[in-house]
């Protein structure tokens, strides 16, 4: 059974007014207009909840039975659309969004701090994952939004653009190239080198930008994350290409972070959602700041 909520208005209204036209005027109605509506409810209840005459209104006894119900009916749902508004003003809620690895080393959580303290009771969740599976996790709804790597993607998909991200060469300070400050990428065919895999969305952007020039670099070793790269870097293993976002300052001391030219070769992470999704308003806060921020640079 459906809530005839204009019905209930319409019975509390003549119950505590005593009068039809008293109460079709607290609604801003005609009096017309409120019998229709209390003859919709009445219908269907199947019972009488008011009895009228020339003189009097009054309640039947199943009306008067009824009345405290009605009233508890209106107020919790007036309270809930209140709440609703409430945390849509305050853009309360849980948020949950999906992002490649190396944008949360460096990028995410200064954003991420910035958005607690303007919303300490918003709970937000973090998922990490290759590009690929960033687009998945959005248009599965798992996520409200990603952050991925830009390309071809998804036509369910709407994609704004977020920051460039150049990849640069991670060494140890005892590699040959540690003391360079830019080195070109035909010279880092003479020594062992940690490559992303095919899983990455960094791989395809690679090869194509250096295939153009003709430049193909062997990897000796083949990771999935950034994060592994540069932990076999700090082992002294080999040196790797990894994008700059993937450095994260003091945790391997020795590390040395060496610019890649002739090309320079960056990606471009994007902001990606839904086209016919609305975020909640606790998600579009979080959006908001990093749009703003992505305009700011």
């Amino acid at each position: 059974m459906k809530l005839d909520v204009l019905g209930l208005e319409a019975f509390v209204a003549i119950a505590e007014q005593g009068r039809f036209q008293k109460a079709a005027d607290a609604l801003y109605i005609t009096q017309t207009a409120l019998t229709r509506r209390l003859q919709t409810l009445e219908e269907l209840l199947g019972v009488k909840l008011v009895e009228r005459t020339t003189r009097s209104v009054s309640l039947t006894q199943l009306g008067r039975e009824f009345l405290p119900q009605a009233r508890r009916l209106l107020s919790d749902l007036s309270g809930a659309l209140t709440e609703i508004r409430e945390t849509g003003r305050a853009r309360r809620g849980d948020v949950a969004i999906a992002c490649v690895p190396t944008v949360g080393v460096q990028y995410l959580p200064h954003i991420v701090q910035e958005y607690a303290a303007r919303h300490p009771e918003n709970r937000v969740k973090i998922l990490d994952h290759s590009s690929a599976a960033v687009a998945e996790a959005v248009l599965r709804r798992e996520a409200e939004f990603g952050i991925m790597i830009g390309g071809p993607h998804h036509p369910e998909l709407s994609a704004v653009p977020l920051l460039r991200d150049r990849f640069a060469l991670a060494c140890r300070d005892d590699h040959p190239l540690a003391k360079r400050k830019s080195v070109g990428w035909g010279h880092l065919a003479a020594y062992p080198l940690i490559f992303a895999g095919d899983v990455s969305g960094n791989r395809p952007l690679l090869d194509s930008a250096l295939g153009g020039r003709g430049l193909t670099l062997r990897a000796h070793y083949e990771v999935q994350r950034s994060s592994t790269a540069l932990g076999l870097v700090a082992e002294g293993v080999a040196a790797a290409i990894v994008p700059a976002l993937a450095m994260q300052k003091g945790a391997y001391p020795r590390l040395r972070v060496v610019r890649l030219t002739d090309p320079v070769v960056s990606r471009t992470l994007v902001l990606v959602s839904r086209r016919t999704a609305s975020l909640s308003p606790a998600a579009q806060g979080l959006y908001d700041m990093l749009r703003r921020r992505a305009e700011g640079e």
